[in-house]
């Protein structure tokens, strides 16, 4: 995906998530985040808005204290919300392409923008689902290449740190395969941080010709994938098949 389209869904996704959030009211539990109310939500991602926004606008090359949110509650904090919000669509659309800045996934886009502009359209998008869990209804849909954009980039990005704890005794491979739009990777597990293939390839090589069985395979459309693997929706039924063990390590261990 081009930034442009992820500035653009930035900008949409954010204002589905405070119309949600205003609906359902800032005192409503989210039963996505357990422990947290819609205000905990807005507090949080209108935080990261703030600090992402800070590493474009002032080209910071080393980390940054995440700001802390002010105690608001109700219109006050939906206000706060959607101006940080704007201001990050803002930073971004009018940043320059080679703006250097800190990143912190270890597989990436290829500019530091690019990285900024993907994680944040796609950090706004899962809190949208958690606003919309707050209302106890169904999830707005999710664009099927930006939904299996999404899993690649938890798989092969948050899933590729040290920190995750997506890991297994054993060798073992989970495979993840989208219906819809084609994509297919191998997360190779072990006791070490995951390895994802992208293509299927079970040998390591990039374009499937090496493809192997997998010990257990997530297949569905990419939006269920991607609010599954976000852990927004249960990780079960007919789109598991092989070791559901792996599935439920998966529901255990990869929180972010």
């Amino acid at each position: 995906m081009e930034i442009i389209e992820y500035v653009k869904t930035l900008a949409r996704e954010g204002e589905l998530m405070a119309s949600a959030a205003e609906r359902a009211g800032t005192d409503a539990p989210v039963p996505t985040c357990p422990d947290w109310a819609v205000a905990d939500l807005l507090r949080h991602t209108g935080s990261v808005h703030r600090w992402a926004a800070g590493y474009v606008r002032e080209g910071l090359v080393e980390p940054a204290p995440f700001p802390e949110a002010p105690e608001l509650a109700g219109a006050e904090l939906l206000a706060w919300f959607r101006e940080g919000h704007s201001a990050l669509v803002h930073t971004l659309s009018e940043a320059p392409a080679d703006v250097e800045c800190w990143t912190f996934l270890p597989t990436a886009p290829p500019s530091p923008l690019a990285f900024w502009a993907r994680r944040q359209a796609h950090e706004t998008t899962v809190h949208r689902l958690d606003a919309e869990a707050a209302l106890g209804a169904g999830f707005g849909p999710v664009e099927p290449l930006f939904a299996a954009d999404g899993v690649d980039e938890l798989l092969t990005g948050f899933h590729a740190r040290p920190k995750s704890r997506v890991r297994t005794a054993e060798p073992r491979v989970l495979r993840v395969r989208t219906s819809d739009t084609g994509a297919e990777w191998d997360v190779h597990l072990s006791q070490d941080p995951a390895r994802t293939v992208r293509g299927g390839a079970a040998d390591g090589t990039e374009d499937g010709t090496g493809a192997g069985a997998a010990d257990c395979t997530l297949t569905g459309e990419a939006a269920w994938l991607y609010a599954a693997l976000w852990n927004r929706l249960p990780l079960t039924g007919p789109g598991v098949t092989g070791d559901a063990e792996l599935a439920r390590l998966w529901v255990d261990r990869a929180g972010i």
